[in-house]
């Protein structure tokens, strides 16, 4: 096996890079990588293995972070204190990672592992993994020092059958019931349902996930920096930046962006006018909506992701536990 280490996604082969990403997620596409490359706050790097034939093996991304913007990806504020890397493996964004490994390569994971590695103590640092899968964390936990750390859980809810009725039937009695009132509540009250291309109302939107984001205290992502975060999202992903939106009159309401990658299709963001009177304008427009549209698409479950666990729960999510780990090795000699 062969191991290198490449400055820019756009040196890998999309179809190569694909071939190991469609299994694991948006968050490690060769598109959302291409993004990821534009911010400014870290400098990019991937790993690579291939066979003597040339074939990609396993791969991953690399980030030297210079600014992190985001607390949940801070080590100083999910990390125990005598932890403090600079370089994160994997996904940056999304809170959903793995290492990227082809069927029956988990041997390569100790080759991601030393480039990423020697990548960080060539800047003066170490690594870590942020918000594993639990069997990404399986995988990678006997390779490093540390036990794993609990970070969040994650919610997947399965989609059965061919339609948001099948999803519904799958769900136990009492929880059908109330899906059906929350739906048709949403629907007597006159609101208007639209479906765009996020660069289409991305400005729109960008004030909505403003307040959303001050409601949960993050007060410097204002009106400009989520406006222009959403615009340089749509000019990445194109026609993969799916939005459904809620209006009344001309005045958008709520929105939820979402992908359909691989058999899933993954909430991204969403916003709503807490003070607007639609009934259950929330979960609407982040369950029901996108799952009558993740049906439409053929995926067969809806990416929920962290938070209101119990909430996802109650509509037929299953949890499972996201993990750091950390390295505290430096290479010698």
């Amino acid at each position: 096996m062969i191991t290198s280490i490449v400055d820019s996604i756009h040196e890998v082969p999309v179809a190569d890079w694909e071939r190991l990403a469609r299994p694991a997620g948006l968050y490690l596409s060769h598109r959302w990588l291409a993004g990821e490359e534009e911010d400014p706050t870290a400098t990019s790097a991937y790993c690579l293995v291939r066979d003597p034939e040339g074939t990609l093996l396993a791969a991953a991304p690399l980030y030297l972070v210079r600014d992190e913007p985001n607390d949940s990806y801070q080590p100083e504020t999910v990390l125990p204190p005598r932890l403090r890397p600079r370089v994160i493996a994997g996904a940056r964004r999304g809170y959903h990672n793995t290492p990227l490994v082809g069927p029956g390569q988990d041997a390569c994971l100790p080759r991601l592992r030393d480039a990423a590695r020697r990548f960080a103590d060539r800047h003066g640092t170490t690594h870590w993994w942020p918000y594993l899968t639990t069997r990404a964390t399986a995988a990678l936990a006997p390779l490093y020092p540390d036990p794993p750390v609990h970070l969040e859980d994650d919610a997947l809810i399965p989609l059965p059958g061919t339609g948001i009725d099948d999803y519904i039937a799958s769900l136990p009695a009492r929880r059908r019931a109330g899906i059906r009132r929350e739906r048709a509540d949403f629907a007597a009250a006159g609101i208007q349902v639209r479906h765009h291309l996020l660069a289409d109302c991305f400005e729109e939107a960008g004030v909505l996930l403003a307040g959303h984001q001050r409601e949960h205290g993050h007060d410097r992502d204002g009106v400009d920096a989520m406006t222009a975060l959403l615009a340089r999202q749509a000019a990445t992903m194109g026609d993969e930046a799916r939005v459904v939106a809620a209006y009344d009159g001309g005045r958008m309401i709520a929105f939820c962006l979402y992908y359909h990658y691989g058999t899933t299709t993954w909430i991204r963001a969403v916003a709503h006018d807490r003070g607007h009177p639609a009934p259950h304008l929330y979960f609407n427009l982040m369950y029901y909506l996108p799952v009558e549209d993740a049906y439409a698409h053929g995926t067969t479950a809806l990416h929920a992701g962290m938070t209101t666990i119990e909430a996802k729960r109650r509509r037929g999510a299953d949890v499972s536990a996201l993990h750091a780990l950390a390295d505290r090795h430096r290479v010698r000699g």
